[in-house]
């Protein structure tokens, strides 16, 4: 066994880094959190090339002494924590006394600070958490902290990074969740020259959501709020009629402090339960008072999640919040306290001005003519027109019943029956085809079938998406990171049928759709692809094949649509050859019923 020995202090300062500082985002939110907690009432976030090369984060907080300034950078040493009691009932957001000791071991920093009522301040210069200068300076109070070269003495961890446009959307992110966190804060965010967010600071939670998420976001909101002894919820869900494909836009605050929670996602859910479709989720920004004492903030090393003395508490708290605000949809959006007319007001002229908002599918035509009453393109298509756009693919020779993964085309297989022995009869409750075969009676599964036949047509590469112009293109507010992942896999999008474009940092501009997409489908696909983008960033094999299934599943023909005979023929006749078996998730498509089960049924024998 090798010997055993300490570590060097510079690799375990190294190592502790690692736990704190994984992103410019983690950088940009410690410090963030340290001018909270300094008292600041104003702060100013500036990056560049997403954070790598430059971070500056200013405020007008108590500021630093210059007997601490030194001091404050190493680890473990803090001003909010004084003995182990102090750890049963934690009110501020940094305690540990590891972000700056974390930042500083793996950067370049410039410190500036002045304390209030201090004649001068000190500047104070580190690299790699080594002092190379300190000495007085004139400056404003408060802190201005400046982060160059972030990771330059750790290359290993460089290269896990990601783009700049997408390292940017993190600190955007990490910035949007802190200024939700303190309406009484005005923030401001700077990124490469350009101002993204400023905030009021006004103590009010709905100016603070309009002023980062936007008036389409604000218009669709329902006012939350309930309390009891232990715990209380205030703030905003979204109505039904807003909900979204996934759950980027719910933020949760406990106690001021953004968190991530199975448990709270879960209250809220519960109480939109039978009210959303299937893969659509509500957003929400909702605050969470409780005691200290019944929250522990140290189980992660980021303090991203917290744990809870009573689960079912604060479960109840927030689904009796949401609850009551589903029950009183017919209330103001934005509760009417008194406080809200010159909101409503700006709301009421923005919506008198534009008399449909852009991407909510009322006002999206195709050049073509009005999308009303479109159900699928399928059944504007020519049989001709299907097999080119879908040509001819190889069916499946597997017949296990469960669900299987596949990454490649079906294989030839055999023929069912001949075209000249069977008769399309019609199609039943809008989903199945009917056909008779001699002695028996065919049902296919007109989706999965037409499904099986655009995943394959994707795999095999001999997809050809037809694409079509919007002349209103649909704006899809997915969040600052799944934009940034939408425009870097633009390409891949491309190659679907969708045309992408940035449409402010948190929105993209769906400008063309493939023709077998209904425009109502338009965000919550593109949220879907964002959410396996995810896993790595790009499309790797794996998230690849999962897209084609969703987006196979989409573009398929929608269960309880009626289609013209010449449509059910053609389908039939490629399920009929042996070409599809079996749905991209491993369903049948093909149902036997033979005359012997029928007169058996009817006891005809």
């Amino acid at each position: 066994m090798p010997d055993i020995h300490i570590l060097d202090q510079h690799v375990a300062d190294l190592i502790a880094a690692g736990e704190v500082v994984e992103r410019p985002a983690s950088v940009v939110k410690e410090l963030m959190e340290n001018s909270i907690d300094a008292g600041a009432s104003i702060i100013t976030v500036e990056i560049t090339a997403g954070g790598m090369t430059f971070i500056r984060v200013t405020d007008n907080g108590c500021g630093i002494s210059q007997k601490d300034a030194g001091t404050a950078f190493l680890r473990h040493a803090t001003s909010k924590l004084h003995d182990p009691k102090g750890l049963e009932s934690i009110g501020t957001l940094g305690f540990r006394g590891e972000a700056l000791a974390a930042i500083a071991a793996v950067s370049r920093i410039e410190l500036l600070t002045r304390e209030h009522g201090a004649k001068e301040g000190v500047s104070l210069i580190l690299e790699a958490g080594d002092i190379v200068d300190i000495s007085p300076a004139g400056c404003p109070e408060g802190t201005t902290i400046l982060v160059r070269d972030l990771f330059f003495n750790t290359p290993a961890r460089q290269k896990f990074l990601k783009s700049d446009r997408s390292e940017g959307s993190g600190v955007s992110s990490a910035v949007l969740r802190c200024a939700l966190s303190r309406p009484c804060v005005s923030f401001r965010f700077i990124k490469d020259g350009k101002t993204e967010y400023h905030t009021p600071g006004d103590s009010r939670l709905d100016s603070c959501i309009y002023s980062l998420l936007g008036r389409d976001f604000s218009n669709g909101l329902l006012s939350a709020e309930t309390s009891d002894e232990t715990v209380s919820v205030g703030g905003y869900i979204s109505a039904p009629d807003s909900a979204r494909g996934n759950r980027s836009y719910q933020f949760f605050f406990v106690n001021g402090r953004p968190v991530r929670s199975v448990i709270l996602q879960a209250a809220l859910e519960q109480a939109f339960k039978n009210t959303l479709p299937t893969g659509r989720y509500p957003s929400c920004v909702l605050h969470i008072t409780t005691r200290l004492s019944d929250i522990d903030v140290n189980v992660h090393p980021a303090k991203a999640e917290v744990k809870f003395a009573s689960d079912k508490q604060v479960f109840d708290g927030v689904y009796y919040a949401a609850l009551g605000a589903l029950e009183r949809s017919q209330s103001p959006i934005i509760a009417d306290d008194g406080r809200a007319d010159d909101f409503v007001q700006l709301r009421t002229a923005f919506a008198e001005r534009d008399a449909v908002i852009p991407g909510s599918g009322k006002e999206s035509w195709k050049t073509s003519g009005s999308r009303s009453g479109y159900e699928s393109s399928f059944k504007s298509m020519q049989v001709a027109e299907f097999q080119k756009a879908y040509g001819t693919v190889g069916a499946v020779n597997s017949r296990k019943t469960n669900p299987v993964a596949y990454d490649q085309p079906q294989s030839a297989g055999v023929a069912l029956f001949s075209s000249e022995s069977y008769k399309v009869i019609g199609e039943a409750l809008g989903v199945y085809i009917i056909v008779e075969y001699h002695d028996s009676v065919w049902f296919i599964d007109k989706h999965a079938a037409h499904e099986r036949l655009h995943y394959d047509a994707l795999v095999s590469g001999s997809y050809t998406p037809m694409s079509e112009a919007l002349i209103t293109p649909v704006i899809c507010r997915l969040g600052h990171e799944d934009v940034s992942l939408l425009l870097e896999n633009a390409e891949f999008l491309d190659k679907l049928g969708f045309s992408v474009e940035s449409f402010g940092d948190d929105a993209a501009a769906v400008r063309h759709i493939p023709s077998d997409i209904e425009i109502s489908d338009t965000e919550s696909i593109l949220s879907d692809i964002c959410s396996e983008l995810k896993h790595s960033g790009n499309v790797q094999p794996v998230q690849r094949d999962t897209i084609f299934k969703m987006f196979a599943c989409k573009a398929a023909i929608k269960s309880g649509s009626s289609s013209v005979l010449h449509e059910l023929e053609s389908l039939t006749a490629r399920v009929m050859s042996g070409e599809v078996s079996y749905c991209p998730h491993g369903r049948p498509v093909a149902f036997e019923l033979t005359k012997a089960v029928l007169d058996k049924s009817f006891k005809r024998i």
